[in-house]
């Protein structure tokens, strides 16, 4: 049985009824940039005497709502700043625990809705015609369907969306067909069904002009023409990368796991929605390893998509495990000296979040409070790693990686299909390590879990791979003009991407190099020509600070061809 639910960031009915399953049909109109909708949730009545429910809604226009085929009353409650408004239904007839309604609801989407972001022919690679993705995660489902926008309610769905001919729809979803439109001959119809439960967060859309190329047995990468075939190189690993998965957590339940690579206007680096993982085009270049961003996405199939933290205040659960799989997965693919050295980077991902929230800061809690908080708001690393740090530091005491993935594994299969609290999950690592509880019960919980700042305890980690890093970009620190010459092709050729990406990081946290010797560095090591973008992007910035004429259109051209905030506002600075 589950605890009762509150969730602090929805309006919806949690402990009267649950949905079960979303049919959905969208007519996308990209002329006015809104969905027309109609959605129909199959409502499971929890308690006696339900006559009432409340669903989120954000910036909807509601036209028509019915209950088995019966209009009933609705009305909009007040808005509220992020949460949107309670979209509030009257029923004419009373029902009783167990017994299902359908309600069904006739709306269009505003233009302005959070959920979805509409681009204009230029903004794509193939300035031919126009764009639409959705990004519903925290809370932005609201703004595209009716529904209990909240991680707690997990149902089906099944989708018809009507686009114009020349484009193509794909959802979070295995893809269900496709026929001309019977009410307008320059548009098609796409279907999708999605048979596993899964949260309002992770329905997703996208409509565009594009194409896809098989990659493996269940995975397609789909994308504008001008990026296709370069994706299908870049994500050749996939199906390894899930067989390694697969073997650390159990069986991948969600059948086809295709990738889309949106126009670089995407702000994000990936999103995980089943079946359909989205990614930004600048990992096509080797953003942070290509291999992190998609084994992080990968590794979602099983803790958020399949096990899913209750509410957003438990989000640790979520991307804390999900990078623990992530970089088990390194560990498999590559070494463990890999994992260790991700372990390093995220601890410093973690000091640098905590520098920026400030060290007394509840929101770098790793259980939070949103009563009142936007989730967008909250968002940092410090889920991530926080959790990341915690769940290997677990694994230190409890007898190592293999031991730990072993409960890990144990977790999901206990959870899977369901919500979790932060609670349940502590109460389940005691119960599966009964034999360590002394151990356990020495953990000082508060600490890591409702305590602003750094952890209390720092995890050990192996620094062999940092080490190789540091010594490099000392020896060009200390370097005078006489010991250039020493430097050599090979120093790089020692070092993997991970380690070229920490070695010209290094570099840009010390003063300036002279000029003479950055103009040394790129005869050597041909950094220019690197195209892995997290290389790039710090090598061009030690160029302009070291005041090198010649990089600066380089460094202005990556400034403006992609735009991921993460990249584009540094370079300007």
């Amino acid at each position: 049985t589950m605890a009762p639910v509150s969730d602090p960031s929805s309006f919806s009915s949690l402990s009267k009824c649950a949905t079960k399953h979303l049919n959905l049909i969208y007519h996308v109109d990209f002329d006015r940039q809104v969905l027309k909708g109609k959605v129909a949730l199959t409502v499971e009545v929890l308690e006696d005497k339900f006559d009432s429910l409340t669903l989120d809604s954000k910036d909807l226009k509601i036209f028509k709502v019915s209950a088995n085929g019966q209009a009933v009353q609705f009305a909009l409650g007040t808005k509220h700043k992020f949460k949107g408004s309670p979209l509030e239904i009257t029923l004419p007839f009373e029902l009783s625990r167990g017994q299902h309604v359908i309600v069904e609801i006739e709306y269009e989407t505003s233009p302005s809705a959070t959920a979805l972001q509409w681009l204009t022919p230029k903004q794509t690679a193939g300035k031919k015609h126009p764009y639409l993705f959705s990004q519903c995660q925290a809370i932005h489902c609201r703004t595209m369907v009716p529904c209990q926008d909240t991680p707690s309610v997990k149902h089906t769905y099944y989708a018809q969306v009507s686009v114009p001919r020349e484009l193509v729809a794909l959802m979070s979803a295995l893809r269900d067909g496709q026929e001309p439109d019977p009410s307008d001959s320059n548009r098609v119809i796409y279907r999708f069904r999605q048979p596993v439960p899964m949260p309002a967060y992770l329905i997703a859309i996208v409509v565009g002009a594009l194409e896809s190329r098989e990659i493996g047995p269940r995975s397609r990468v789909w994308s504008e023409k001008e990026y296709v075939d370069e994706a299908a190189f870049e994500f050749s690993e996939t199906e390894t990368m899930l067989k390694t998965a697969e073997s650390l957590a159990g069986p991948y339940v969600w059948g086809q796991y295709d990738l889309l690579v949106l126009p670089p206007s995407f702000p994000y680096g990936g999103m995980e929605n089943p079946c359909l993982t989205f990614v930004t085009p600048t990992v096509l270049a080797g953003d942070r390893s290509l291999a992190g961003v998609i084994a992080h996405e990968i590794s979602h199939s099983w803790t958020g998509n399949l096990v899913t933290n209750r509410t957003w205040e438990h989000f640790w659960l979520n991307e804390g495990h999900t990078v623990y799989i992530e970089r088990m997965i390194a560990r498999c693919m590559e070494s463990e000296q890999l994992r260790q050295f991700e372990g390093i980077g995220g601890w410093k991902e973690l000091q640098e979040s905590v520098k920026e929230f400030g060290p007394n800061n509840v929101l770098t809690n790793l259980v939070t409070n949103l009563h009142e908080v936007d989730t967008d708001e909250a968002f940092s690393s410090v889920p991530y790693e926080k959790g990341f740090a915690l769940l290997y530091h677990l694994e230190e005491l409890m007898g190592g990686p293999e031991v730990f993935m072993g409960f890990v594994k144990s977790y999901i299969q206990l959870f899977a299909y369901g919500s979790v609290t932060t609670e349940e999950w502590k109460n389940y690592l005691f119960t599966y390590f009964k034999d360590k509880v002394d151990i356990l019960n020495k953990v000082d919980w508060n600490g890591w879990m409702h305590t602003p700042g750094m952890p209390p305890v720092k995890p050990q980690y192996d620094t062999t791979m940092a080490d190789a890093c540091t010594a490099l970009c000392q020896r060009w620190v200390k370097a005078k003009e006489e010991d250039l010459a020493s430097f050599t092709e090979a120093d790089v050729k020692k070092l993997n991407s991970p380690q070229l990406i920490e070695f010209v990081a290094l570099l840009l946290q010390e003063e300036p190099l002279p000029l003479s010797h950055v103009k040394k560095m790129q005869e050597v090591y041909q950094l220019n020509s690197v195209k892995n973008t997290e290389v790039r992007f710090r090598w061009l910035r030690i160029c302009v600070r070291a005041h090198w004429e010649e990089a600066v259109p380089l460094a202005l051209k990556m400034a403006t061809e992609q735009g991921r905030m993460k990249f584009t506002r540094p370079l300007f600075r």
